[in-house]
């Protein structure tokens, strides 16, 4: 639930400065589309919700355990009421990029940044939300000073029966838009420097 399951760690660790446009890259097998016009890449169209990204300060990216780490929210993409398009969705739009800035106020050092989809096509039954993500080792620059005063742990961010986890994203039409309501994104705020 941490970093997605049998992940495998990278020696590198990338180098960032606050304010950065990051993209992060999403693919339902590994290495792109498995033949021309894979109708399910980067994600079967069905699987609408949030896209999220956190951050976790480490001693050293490339050997960190995810055991135990304080996270805390940097962005977020849920959904939207007037276009009732779903973060994913946005994704989609963008062959498998998500991008976003690292906040300016970020301190210097060397976090795992934790980048999240919740699938939510079957969210309306306790238990059916589907959990992708997967992480990336960064090193920091510059002079921020921003130091999370609340954080999260994974496991333990989620409970099965959040609104926006335990859900029936499917409006009256039949049609994944939430009925065009808002939608209450899992875990916590988004930091604001």
């Amino acid at each position: 639930m941490v970093c997605g399951q049998s992940g495998s760690k990278s020696g590198s660790v990338i180098n960032v400065a606050p304010g950065d446009r990051l993209g992060t890259y999403w693919g339902h097998v590994i290495g792109g589309a498995q033949f021309a016009n894979d109708a399910d890449h980067p994600i079967a169209k069905s699987h609408k919700g949030p896209v999220m990204a956190y951050l976790a300060k480490v001693d050293n990216a490339a050997s960190a355990s995810t055991s135990g780490l304080k996270w805390f929210k940097i962005w977020e993409d849920g959904f939207d009421t007037g276009s009732r398009k779903w973060g994913v969705d946005n994704m989609i739009s963008n062959q498998g990029w998500t991008y976003f800035n690292l906040p300016s106020c970020i301190a210097p050092g060397q976090y795992l940044l934790r980048a999240e989809i919740i699938a939510l096509h079957s969210a309306k039954n306790q238990g059916q939300a589907q959990f992708y993500q997967s992480c990336a080792q960064i090193n920091v620059s510059g002079s921020g000073t921003f130091t999370p005063s609340s954080t999260v742990s994974f496991p333990g961010a989620y409970k099965a029966n959040d609104p926006g986890i335990l859900v029936s994203i499917y409006g009256k039409t039949g049609q994944p838009d939430n009925d065009g309501k808002p939608y209450t994104i899992p875990g916590p705020k988004v930091i604001s420097c």
